[in-house]
């Protein structure tokens, strides 16, 4: 698993513990501490745990531009998440998608592409609310009100990047947001997330970058593959608007909604010799 990724992880034996210890509370109110270890023990679970799947990939994305036609295009693809050994027998999550169809039609060399591509947000959501991003990243427990039962848990979070912290954050621009949790399984089901300084499309020798307000929303429900529960997204909404000052004011948006999940299998059989 990616390194970052891997210095969130705690074992799956202090999550049950931990559970353990919540029921001997009775209602005492979880802290901070103690929700960051349970998303801590989550993200290890899902880490070690989620097997190889596929499932059904609907986008529309859109570029906007004053003064210039507009840019839509709808995509359906099927999206695989693969579980892939590197070359130091850690396991990476590699993402890719094979398009089935563009605005209703087969895809053609032209249109392989929409107006914008999304991808690594998979797994970088639970990521991000782990105590390994402590050293970049503030958290905040919003108030709970015990006379709301089954409310989410509400953890707010903003960036602390420097120079030190650099290698270790997975989120290299300034940036803020939330996450709510689901109080009875202690997952995330949504995560909200801002960055008013966004590099939406790299600068190269001739053009500066270009740079403007960037809102990601994520809401995951609960997907079963082979006898186990994970969550897993259902949507995805990007938006990312150029700044003031540019010649034209851009805007690009993203809605990806997943569906029927499977788990990824590879079989085979042996044919008798003749």
């Amino acid at each position: 698993m990616d390194r970052k990724i891997q210095a969130a992880a705690i074992s799956f034996a202090i999550f049950t513990a931990l559970q353990s210890i919540a029921s001997a509370q009775g209602n005492k109110p979880l802290t901070l501490d103690e929700i960051l270890q349970r998303l801590d023990a989550n993200l290890d679970r899902y880490d070690r745990h989620i097997p190889s799947l596929f499932c059904d990939e609907h986008v529309v994305s859109q570029m906007e531009a004053s003064g210039m036609r507009d840019q839509a295009m709808v995509t359906d693809s099927i999206y695989r998440l693969k579980r892939t050994q590197n070359a130091d027998h850690t396991m990476s999550l590699v993402e890719s998608r094979d398009l089935v169809k563009v605005d209703g039609k087969p895809p053609t060399s032209k249109n392989l592409e929409g107006p914008i591509l999304l991808s690594g947000w998979f797994e970088a959501g639970f990521a991000l609310i782990s105590r390994s991003q402590s050293t970049c990243t503030k958290y905040a427990l919003q108030k709970i009100h015990k006379d709301r039962p089954g409310e989410p848990f509400v953890v707010r979070f903003e960036t602390v990047l420097t120079s030190q912290n650099a290698t270790v954050c997975l989120l290299e621009e300034e940036s803020s947001g939330r996450v709510f949790i689901d109080p009875e399984t202690m997952q995330i089901k949504r995560l909200e997330l801002v960055t008013p300084h966004h590099v939406i499309v790299p600068g190269d020798r001739y053009n500066s970058p270009l740079v403007g307000k960037r809102t990601l929303n994520i809401d995951y429900e609960p997907v079963e593959l082979g006898g186990e529960a994970f969550w897993l997204p259902s949507t995805i909404v990007m938006q990312a608007t150029s700044g003031a000052g540019t010649f034209h004011l851009n805007t690009w948006s993203f809605r990806g909604i997943y569906s029927n999940y499977h788990k990824l299998q590879v079989t085979s059989r042996i044919l008798p010799m003749h």
